[in-house]
């Protein structure tokens, strides 16, 4: 059986589970178990997909017999599988997360009435735009992780949610709307909307056609993925909703946005037409994120920079239109959402026993709990990109692709690579020393939580154990780095040569056009595992 046709039940599952949680919204406890359960399941069908095209399959399925380019068609390649498995898994460690500060709270910061239907339509909105294969139903998955992640961003209330809220509706609102009317004016110049299509028909449109839509896609999902300038709205958005909400919006939302980029300028867009723009754009972004995250005092504001920063690092490694660059971008995503999410997840933990998230009122905390101090030093180092951790090994194989391009833009890119990891390390310090090595009483305004002795701020289990189970498995993309490596060159390598996500969805018989030449040459052969640092990993 052709796994592929299952992959509907990526997006299906978590939509069915939605309803039926919806219908139990008076039992709360049947709700988690709905919830988890479903969740389980859709993590364990992307495991199977993955493994599916783990040597470099690419299947697809259409739905409802209606065949391309009329019909929607849903891609199961590496890329997208990797993606849907690594999502999953950060998704249902922050749903147990949610759970455990429910069962703690009495639901009072995310009634679990509400939270648990929308937050699986959010997980079925994100496998939908992982696994979709056509712009306008790219669209739908968009807006509905959108939708769900308004409800998420103002649960409880809040005067500080509700005016957060409003802006990242606003922005989000914008950047759809500017998707949409890409997607008119694709429809309109090719006649169709299914990216295998596209990927043929838009290369014989004129140049200066090409380039407008080229461009308008990638502001569209620039916004989403917040990059560097349309990154302001994220620093003041995400830190305001509860901690589980910020923590999977952190390590999901953006990483759609980068998806769609990908996907764009590998398969709609190739070549290297904007190659040079995207690095400009990919060296602010690193920079003006982490310099953002250096003036912080509060933690949770302060990872918000540095999210922004490292969304630098992929759009380097996609502007540099190589194997090498591209395998490592990919590598990256997948350790960038796990170890983000964990990173907002420790912060609510500090949040809980330390009374605030502000390195001002914080100290001690590693005396106070030896447990939480650790939970924080791995993904924060991991983070910097301190080796052995999958953090240092995605950067350095961004860098070596870097320094193998050659050109002086790239090598720009990589110096600021490497400040930019540096001065990560700094803001992590600064907060390490400040919530946990100093005495409570060096704070210059200390939290009464803090300095009241007993079980005030005690941590619940269950929050603590999805969260060291996380943080777990960001260690194991260190200790398997070599595998994942070679998932990811493969990947790469497809993606950039295009002919068998094409063939997947238009047949064996449609000619792929040609690739545009480019001074770092595409190839669909990825190199071997062994001339990629995850040798030395």
């Amino acid at each position: 059986m052709n796994l592929a046709n299952l992959s509907p039940l990526a997006v299906l599952l978590p939509i069915l589970g939605a309803a039926l949680a919806f219908l139990l919204i008076r039992h709360h406890s049947a709700q988690r178990v709905v919830s988890i359960g479903i969740l389980s399941a859709t993590l364990l069908l992307e495991c199977l997909l993955l493994v599916s095209v783990w040597d470099g399959g690419t299947t697809s399925v259409t739905l409802g017999g209606w065949l391309p380019p009329w019909g929607v068609v849903l891609v199961v390649d590496q890329f997208s599988s990797l993606m849907l498995v690594v999502s999953t898994v950060v998704s249902l460690a922050v749903l147990i997360y949610a759970t455990g500060q429910g069962m703690a709270d009495g639901d009072q910061e995310a009634p679990v009435s509400i939270f648990h239907p929308t937050y699986l339509i959010l997980v079925a909105g994100v496998s939908n735009a992982f696994l979709t294969g056509d712009l306008f139903n790219l669209y739908v998955g968009f807006e509905i992780l959108l939708t769900a992640s308004y409800v998420l961003m103002t649960l409880g209330g809040t005067g500080p949610r509700i005016r957060a809220g409003v802006t990242y509706v606003v922005v989000s609102v914008v950047s759809s709307v500017l998707f949409l009317i890409a997607i008119a004016m694709i429809y309109g110049a090719t006649g169709t909307i299914t990216m295998a299509d596209l990927a043929i028909k838009l290369a014989e449109l004129d140049q200066g056609t090409q380039n407008l839509l080229h461009v308008m896609l990638l502001v569209a999902f620039g916004i989403k993925a917040a990059v560097f300038p349309l990154s302001f709205w994220l620093p003041d958005s995400y830190p305001t909703a509860p901690a589980p909400v910020t923590a999977v919006f952190a390590g999901l939302l953006t990483k759609v946005g980068v998806y769609a980029m990908v996907r764009t300028e590998t398969l709609l867009f190739p070549g290297d037409t904007l190659n040079v723009p995207l690095m400009v754009v990919a060296l602010l972004t690193m920079i003006v994120g982490i310099l953002g995250a250096l003036a912080q005092s509060d933690i949770k504001r302060l990872l918000s920079f540095t999210l922004v920063s490292h969304i630098g690092y992929m759009v380097f490694g996609l502007a540099m239109s190589s194997v090498a660059g591209l395998g490592a971008a990919v590598f990256y995503v997948a350790h960038h959402i796990t170890v983000q999410t964990s990173l907002f997840l420790v912060t609510g933990l500090i949040e809980r026993r330390g009374g605030s998230s502000s390195i001002d009122r914080l100290g001690g905390l590693a005396k106070l709990s030896p447990l939480l101090a650790l939970l924080f030093f791995v993904p924060a180092m991991n983070l910097a990109g301190i080796p052995p951790f999958s953090g240092f090994l995605g950067k350095l194989g961004l860098l070596q692709a870097g320094v193998e391009l050659g050109t002086p833009l790239a090598i720009v890119l990589v110096v600021g690579g490497v400040v930019t990891s540096l001065l990560t390390l700094l803001a992590i310090a600064r907060v390490w020393n400040r919530a946990f090595w100093r005495k409570p009483e060096d704070a210059e305004y200390p939290d009464p939580v803090l300095m009241t002795p007993g079980n005030v701020g005690v941590l619940p289990r269950t929050m603590v154990g999805s969260t060291a189970g996380l943080v777990v498995f960001g260690v194991a993309l260190t200790v398997f780095a070599g595998p994942l490596f070679k998932v990811a060159d493969g990947s790469a390598g497809i993606m950039l040569d295009r002919s068998a996500y094409i063939h997947s969805v238009l047949g064996d018989s449609v000619e792929v056009p040609p690739l545009a030449q480019t001074d770092e040459p595409r190839t669909g052969e990825a190199p071997s595992v062994e001339t990629q640092p995850g040798d030395a990993k």
